[in-house]
């Protein structure tokens, strides 16, 4: 017994040891990403670690609306392609809108419509949204206000020429490495770290802004700070107050935060495929949702339209490879909500895999789905 109680006691001086070592490293975040990945026996973030961080809670509308059902809900199967795909991904839920009504709708591994799981990158557009919204009401100037004049603490070589098209459109010229497997990325800092602002204003702006798409989670989250700073709010309360409620959402999300509170603009919006396929809705109507206009028609277009490339307009992907006018918001994990507007539908997908892109900007997976769904709903 004693001789356990020593192997006990020397594996718990290790992991203080460790923790410590983290810490005076200036890498104590390493501490919550093993946390929250290899000891629960993942290797990475997951759809469902919000447990694992603080919220902010995205408040639902106080008279939801819920969805109309369409007449021939339910009455197709997948197709097999479909079924396979989505099934070898291991989606959690998959639904497909029509006219702004449900007309399939399928889960998976005990998921239903109340499943909340994380969003990702899909928060990307979200924060943009927001920042249209912030611009409409005058609390921003517009996107070609410099960060300077919000942030003025940001650094580098090309720091005063940064405009907020630039965080959008994934231009800024931000000293960025866009790494999710590595431990000592900044990517996984900013997911895992105590302060993501303090983070944030320590990397400089090294290339000249506006003249190069590189993707990096890290431009959105400056955007998320300039939304923040200009409103005096945390995204979590301008996205229930501007688009939740507006939206009439069922259910509550949640908004992963950091270790002082400051949202993670960039991934992390909490929400169920039904409540999900909103956003869906609301760019396929121009920015309309049942009378209410929330986004101005003119920035949809924008937003739409391929920026410095044709497949990424502001924060949100664009094809046509499928004959037809596609946009959409994705998450790293294959999280979609694809618009597909010449055919009013709407398609939401969640899950715990993708398949890598290959050849072009967009994953296999995402090929079959439109493709699939196209056949479906053109019958």
């Amino acid at each position: 017994m004693k001789r356990l109680l020593k192997i006990l006691a020397g594996i718990v001086l290790f992991f203080v040891l460790l923790v410590a070592i983290a810490k005076l490293s200036g890498n104590g975040y390493l501490v919550k990403g093993l946390w929250a990945s290899y000891l629960h026996g993942n290797s990475s973030a997951t759809i469902d670690d919000a447990k694992f961080f603080d919220v902010h809670v995205v408040e639902a509308s106080p008279q939801p609306k819920e969805w109309d059902l369409h007449r021939n809900y339910n009455k197709a199967p997948l197709s097999p392609e479909l079924k396979t795909t989505l099934e070898q991904i291991q989606t959690v839920s998959f639904l497909v809108i029509q006219n702004d009504s449900i007309l399939s709708e399928n889960y998976w591994d005990n998921y239903s419509e109340n499943s909340q799981t994380n969003s990702f990158s899909m928060a990307k557009s979200i924060t943009t949204m927001l920042a249209q919204i912030a611009i409409q009401k005058g609390m921003l100037q517009g996107w070609n206000q410099k960060i300077k004049t919000i942030l003025p603490e940001i650094k580098g070589a090309h720091a005063d020429e940064l405009e907020l098209w630039h965080l959008s459109t994934m231009s800024s010229g931000l000293e960025w490495d866009e790494k999710y497997k590595d431990p000592f990325s900044v990517t996984a800092k900013a997911y895992y770290g105590d302060d993501v602002k303090e983070l944030m204003l320590s990397l400089p702006i090294v290339d000249e802004p506006g003249k190069k798409y590189n993707y990096q989670s890290g431009s959105t989250q400056l955007l998320g700070l300039c939304v923040m700073q200009a409103t005096g709010k945390t995204l979590a309360e301008l996205a229930s107050e501007w688009l939740w409620k507006p939206m009439q959402a069922k259910n509550a999300a949640k908004w992963h935060t950091d270790e002082v509170g400051t949202d993670l603009a960039y991934c992390c919006f909490n929400s169920n495929a039904r409540d999900f396929a909103r956003f869906g809705k609301m760019m396929l109507h121009q920015g309309n949702w049942n009378g209410t206009q929330i986004l101005d028609t003119a920035f949809v277009q924008l937003a739409t339209t391929g920026a410095l490339v044709p497949y990424y307009g502001y924060s949100f992907w664009l094809d046509e490879s499928h004959g037809t006018k596609v946009f959409y918001q994705r998450g790293i994990l294959g999280q979609y909500i694809i618009s597909i507007p010449e055919f009013n539908t709407v398609i939401v997908r969640l899950g715990h895999q993708r398949i890598p892109p290959e050849d072009d900007n967009h994953s296999p997976d995402f090929h079959v789905m439109v493709n699939e769904v196209l056949k479906m709903v053109k019958e």
